[in-house]
């Protein structure tokens, strides 16, 4: 079998082969067919020669033999590239028309419709599109959709090359004429080998031609003497502008309005139009008299004319306002009000430097010099409340809270600084009373307290709310408020008309004009230690150190029953709350407090921080270490 040559009939088919399947030399790569070389035989067998790859099998095609000088240059193809992306985008255009009979119509037999045919390369499809024309009373537009048009029976669809001018094309019926194509489209048929024939003329429609016509623009002339006609034909949509002033000041309510003046040549009628401005309280109606023929005098008819019943008319009227009454500088009375023309616009000068031969249109200067605004004038101060409420109920009609330095309240809330003072005054009475004046630094407020003192006369207690002081010769638009500075040992405080002399001052007032040295002055600083050391002066109070006030016989106890009495004030009875608060400064659970725990509590409740003081409180709290106290004795304090 092997050694019969390859004949007809030499040959002979396996009987064992069942399977006779053909293996595919098509498939889709990205939505495009291409061939693809066989890599079995019939029925799955091996193929016994050597496959060769497409682009192998490409150079072989183009191969050439070699010559004597040299080999030639082997061409290489293009890429493949598809149809769809090569003419995207590339469309003929062609113009033509078709026509269509009209049956039982006595103004037209057929009409003629020009369409627009749109060829798409990418896929050889067509549209036809009708040209909308004005009031044809027929739907146009897309006249047949988009897609391959059929050839003929046999399913043949056109193609390009089936497309020329002076040419029909039969589609559905209906035969279109093709006269016309763009430039790109003859540009893409010649390319294309073929011969473009000569356009042809797009008929026109005889019905829309004749309607047309019809609606055309028709000019007529009239009679040369002046008549209604020839004026409205002549001045129709010219009209003189004049612009007025209304002086009504003289009368009650009256004031000075501006006023646009319109006289329109085409009937002589005149109207009356405000010209309003931003905020001038008035209601937005742009005419204040309309328009008509506006009489002279309106007044000059004849009495027995029965006003009841008719309207005045041409035959009681005899003298209307025309262009010449109207003029830069003159001043019209139309029913009752003088309007004076102080300017007018260019069509208006125009007008009468043709028909009255003037020449001056200087316009007259109606504005007035401005009125300076009038300036807010703040109302002296009445007394009630403080100058920024009082301020700002003058700024607005809701006034808002006045700004509080909250950077300074938070870092001096707790510092408040106290003197003694008197009163200045000549009454016997009031020289044996005295005063606490309380500074705040947070807020710059004061307050004067009156201690009680027996068989005086005078019931004591608060003197003065929590509140700030201006000096006496400030004013409400720049109030000048006392500081600290102006409180130091002999100085005069004038509070709502009462003069106090300040006669002493807390410790704390010379710890803190030390701290703070720019605040006060020098002079104040050295009376505060003047006055809160010996009589011969201490060098501890000059070197700031600690000052032992110099306290009268009495006032020791009064004060330290005052500040027991704070306590009760503020209910520290509970001992639950007592062992809160003990516990808040017993941090490190020892149980006990030092003289520095005692000192910053004392601070927190506003309370007087004198040495004496202080250690008085110690040494009457039994201590178990030195300069500590107890917890159940600190409890006992509060109880006695």
């Amino acid at each position: 079998m092997e050694g019969l040559s390859r004949l007809p009939g030499n040959s002979f088919s396996d009987p064992t082969q069942s399977n006779f399947h053909v293996s595919h030399t098509l498939e889709l790569k990205n939505g495009h067919r291409v061939t693809k070389w066989p890599e079995v035989g019939l029925g799955g067998t091996r193929i016994n020669y050597n496959k060769m790859s497409e682009d192998e099998a490409e150079l072989l095609r183009n191969y050439r033999p070699e010559l004597v000088y040299g080999k030639c240059v082997v061409q290489v193809p293009d890429k493949f590239v598809p149809a769809t992306l090569a003419l995207d985008k590339k469309v003929l255009r062609f113009f033509g028309y078709f026509k269509q009979t009209v049956p039982e119509s006595p103004n037209e037999y057929y009409r003629v419709r020009p369409v627009k045919i749109f060829y798409y390369l990418e896929d050889d499809s067509l549209e036809i599109h009708e040209e909308v024309q004005e009031n044809s009373g027929i739907p146009q537009g897309k006249l047949i959709r988009r897609h391959r048009f059929p050839k003929n029976d046999q399913g043949e669809t056109y193609n390009f090359r089936d497309l020329n001018l002076a040419q029909n094309l039969a589609i559905y019926g209906k035969v279109f004429r093709i006269c016309d194509c763009d430039a790109f489209t003859r540009e893409w048929l010649e390319s294309e080998g073929l011969h473009v024939n000569q356009p042809e003329m797009i008929p026109r429609d005889p019905y829309i031609t004749k309607r047309n016509h019809v609606n055309e623009l028709k000019s007529y002339k009239t009679r040369n003497d002046f008549d209604k006609l020839k004026q409205f034909v002549e001045m129709d949509r010219k009209v003189l502008r004049f612009y007025a002033i209304w002086d009504d000041r003289s009368q009650m309510f009256g004031e000075k309005r501006e006023f646009i003046i319109q006289y329109y040549l085409v009937n002589d009628t005149m109207e009356v139009r405000e010209v309003h401005k931003a905020n001038d309280g008035r209601d937005p109606f742009p005419i204040l008299i309309t328009r008509h023929k506006i009489p002279k005098d309106r007044y000059d008819i004849k009495g027995t004319f029965p006003h009841v019943f008719l309207e005045l008319a041409d035959t009681e009227i005899k003298n209307y306002f025309k262009p010449s009454d109207l003029m830069i500088g003159k001043t019209v009375n139309i029913y009752g009000r003088d309007f004076h023309l102080y300017d007018c616009d260019l069509f208006t000068k125009t007008f009468y430097t043709k028909n009255f031969g003037v020449s001056n249109f200087e316009p007259i200067n109606v504005e007035e010099p401005p009125e300076e605004p009038a300036k807010m004038e703040i109302p002296p101060y009445n007394g009630f409340g403080t100058l920024e409420d009082s301020f700002q109920n003058c700024l607005r009609l809701q006034p808002d809270r006045p700004k509080k330095d909250y950077v300074k309240l938070m870092e001096n809330d707790h510092r408040v600084l106290r003197y003694e003072a008197i009163l200045d005054s000549a009454r016997e009475i009031d020289k044996t009373r005295k005063f606490i004046i309380s500074y705040r630094l947070g807020d710059d407020t004061i307050s004067i307290h009156e201690p009680p003192q027996r068989n005086t006369g005078v019931i004591g207690g608060r003197f003065l709310e929590r509140t700030r002081v201006a000096k006496p010769d400030s004013t409400p638009e720049h109030p000048q408020y006392y500081g600290p500075s102006d409180f130091y040992i002999g100085a005069m405080i004038e509070i709502f008309r009462q003069r106090f002399i300040i006669r002493s001052a807390d410790l704390f007032v010379l710890k803190y004009a030390e701290e703070h040295p720019e605040q006060f002055s020098s002079s104040a600083i050295d009376s505060l230690r003047q006055h809160l050391s010996n009589e011969q002066g201490r060098p501890d109070a000059r070197l700031n150190t600690n000052v032992h006030v110099q306290r009268k016989p009495g006032d020791f106890i009064l004060l330290y029953a005052e500040i027991r009495n704070k306590l009760k004030s503020m209910r520290i009875t509970n001992h639950e709350e007592i062992r809160q608060m003990f516990l808040r400064y017993d941090k490190d659970r020892s149980g006990y407090l030092s003289r520095e725990s005692i000192t910053d509590l004392l601070r927190q409740i506003n309370l007087p921080l004198e040495n004496d003081i202080i250690d008085a409180m110690i040494a009457e709290c039994a201590t178990n270490r030195q300069g500590k106290i107890d917890l159940y004795e600190f409890l006992r304090f509060f109880e006695k």
